[in-house]
């Protein structure tokens, strides 16, 4: 019962948030528009590329488009829900978690949804969008549903445990910002064209291979397993970010900001 209440209560600040933006429609809708746009034009490259070659790492041009819908949607996903966890460790460091302990729910929760970024809805759009070129059915669907939401919430985590090492350590906001970048410019590229430490790397550490590399291989040729194994490492992911949050909680240090939150 406590979870759900807290998981409803992180829903109705997300709610709040997006309405918030959304005064301005026009404005919201364009930052959506454009966002789409913005995504379209990297296929571009891949369609010269393919016209040259009729497969990029054992990927075919419809595997990259399905590669490239994961890669967005999960993106939108976190970036969505989840926005202030991208710049979690600048609030751990400038000690603004005040407003979010005397709250009475989630601390982690309640910081991460706090926000919203509404041109993230244009990268689920977008993913879902690939995901019709590529070949659409209702099994697809329903696994890329599953597969954006796991790998959202996957990604969240590695954002979570990387500004979390700022209760113990200054300046880790680059650290932060590195593992997410890596999240994402080596998301939409095919596992095939990497090798040795680096693939290892990709399924551990940084994980993009769970996120983005399984996902496509089970829609491309099902596999139960495989499907198990991206719903365990989310679980698990969740458990190690909050884990390591609040280990590190026990560490911070108030900025003394009187800032209070609705």
């Amino acid at each position: 019962m406590g979870v759900r209440n807290q998981i409803r209560v992180s829903f109705l600040s997300i709610k709040y948030a997006l309405m918030r933006e959304m005064l301005n429609k026009w404005t919201f809708l364009m930052n959506v528009l454009f966002m789409i746009l913005n995504n379209a034009t990297f296929i571009i490259q891949w369609v010269v590329l393919f016209s040259l070659k009729e497969d990029v790492g054992g990927y075919t041009f419809k595997q990259v488009l399905l590669l490239w819908g994961i890669a967005a949607s999960t993106f939108g996903f976190s970036h969505f829900f989840f926005k202030r966890a991208y710049s979690l460790s600048e609030t751990i460091t400038n000690g603004k978690l005040d407003s979010y302990l005397v709250q009475p729910k989630n601390v982690l929760l309640a910081a991460i949804t706090s926000d919203v970024e509404p041109s993230s809805l244009g990268d689920i759009i977008y993913g879902y969008i690939m995901l019709i070129v590529s070949g659409f059915s209702i099994s697809k669907f329903l696994l890329f549903t599953l597969f954006s939401i796991c790998g959202g919430i996957m990604i969240t985590s590695v954002s979570i445990l990387f500004a979390s090492l700022s209760f113990w350590f200054t300046k880790t906001e680059a650290l932060a910002d590195t593992a997410n970048n890596l999240m994402t410019n080596f998301a939409t590229y095919p596992d095939g064209i990497f090798k040795g430490a680096i693939r290892i790397i990709f399924f551990t550490v940084i994980p993009v291979g769970l996120v983005n590399y399984i996902p496509v291989w089970v829609m491309s040729n099902f596999d139960i397993r495989l499907t198990l194994l991206v719903i365990a490492a989310t679980i698990l992911s969740i458990m190690i970010s909050f884990f390591i949050f609040y280990r590190g909680l026990k560490k911070y240090s108030s900025s003394n900001l009187m800032i209070s939150r609705i």
